[in-house]
């Protein structure tokens, strides 16, 4: 068979696993578990970020939204919970999280996004998957985490989706896995060894056995888990047993990771203290929390958790108890080596006067700039290695690790 028929044949069967077709180069896997890491989540679909982070003094905040304003808890009455100043937080985040605020390894950064104003999901998460400048010409064959994964040499990196996703296109080669919902056995051992042989003595070589490696590890890790679900009513699907994986991957040989989370598109009937909203927030704090704790104390202090999300929503609400697209957000850092900032960054009250064309929350924590001082940080980047990440772009520390 013809090489292109054999990867077709890989990708329809489910292997899970795949190299970058941008790619030229390998990126070895490494066995350094002393190296910092870093794991980027990317919320897909724009979320509500005043429903996570509430402006417990912004009376304005209450009126624009009637049906979905979350009221402060009170007693027995469940509701934000007191954060800092003038912040509270998603009862369904602060509980599962509440560990990590008490040991202040959870940050938010509020006011933070693009620059980009089209408010469409696929223009702002390319925007931000690039990296690049929004006025220069763009490069679809570069996004800013294999450019960073080009700058950290003798580190490996792994995307944790179904597809290699625009960020980590480049040419830096980054496998690519799912690990989540049920079992898929994948390409048989046949047609595994058949590839295999193929790429033997091709560069690609050792992405090809590592997938199939990783995919037959994290299979049998997902029957267990299975098993026991049958016996105890415990789940093996959602993001929480997702993060686990994950944590056990980026733990013992993954220095640079990503994952997408879908469903937060909420124009209609989103929810308040509960409801759709509330139980995906709730979820994801949960596997975040996972994440933490399969990490371990040790490699946990080395990590960084940066969740991001294309832009924000509308400060008021619409006629359908939702919220549309709109401009600034809140990123959500975690990690055992933070600096110990409940909220970071630069801030603003919410009042009509500061609305972004009157109807979005401002962005004054411009993504790229953020990031760029933060990985400084991280990994002691020089300011060409910051360059080749982010070309142009002054690094602002906000004082996160």
């Amino acid at each position: 068979m013809q090489r292109r028929r054999f990867l077709s044949m890989a990708s329809l069967a489910g292997a899970g696993m795949a190299v970058s077709p941008w790619s030229s180069r390998v990126l070895a896997a490494t066995n350094d578990t002393t190296s910092p890491r870093f794991l980027l989540v990317f919320l897909r679909g724009g979320y509500d970020a005043l429903s996570l982070l509430v402006p417990s003094t912004s009376s304005f905040y209450q009126e624009v939204r009637p049906h979905i304003a979350l009221p402060l808890a009170t007693g027995d009455k469940p509701g934000a919970m007191p954060l800092a100043e003038q912040w509270a937080l998603h009862p369904a985040v602060e509980a599962p999280l509440r560990n990590l605020l008490q040991a202040r390894q959870l940050s938010f950064i509020p006011f933070a996004g693009t620059d980009d104003t089209s408010r469409s999901h696929f223009e702002t998460q390319d925007s931000i998957e690039l990296g690049q400048a929004l006025n220069g010409q763009r490069d679809f064959q570069s996004g800013f985490l294999n450019r960073l994964a080009s700058v950290l040499p003798g580190q490996s990196a792994m995307s944790f989706t179904d597809q290699l996703p625009t960020i980590f296109r480049g040419p830096v080669d980054i496998a690519n896995t799912s690990l989540k919902g049920k079992i898929n056995k994948g390409l048989d051992k046949p047609m595994q060894s058949a590839l295999a042989g193929m790429y033997a003595h091709h560069p690609l070589g050792a992405k090809v056995r590592e997938g199939f490696d990783v995919r037959q590890e994290v299979s049998m890790e997902m029957a267990d888990e299975m098993e026991a679900a049958s016996r105890n009513a415990v789940s093996a699907n959602g993001f929480d047993q997702e993060a686990r994986r994950m944590a056990k991957l980026m733990r013992d040989r993954y220095a640079l990771g990503f994952v997408d989370v879908g469903g937060w598109d909420t124009h209609v009937g989103q929810g308040q203290v509960d409801g759709y909203l509330a139980t995906h927030l709730g979820q994801l704090a949960s596997g975040l929390a996972g994440f933490a704790d399969e990490m371990g104390p040790e490699a946990w202090r080395r990590t960084t958790v940066l969740v991001i999300s294309e832009f924000g929503r509308t400060t008021r609400e619409n006629g359908n108890k939702g919220t549309d697209h709109g401009h600034g957000s809140v990123y959500w850092a975690l990690g055992g080596g933070l600096a110990g900032k409940t909220v970071a960054g630069e801030q603003t009250t919410i009042e009509a006067k500061t609305l972004f064309q009157n109807r979005d929350l401002p962005v004054l924590n411009e993504y790229r700039a953020v990031m760029a001082g933060l990985l400084r940080r991280q990994y002691g980047l020089s300011p060409s290695a910051l360059d080749k990440v982010f070309s142009g772009v002054k690094p602002v520390d906000i004082g996160l690790i």
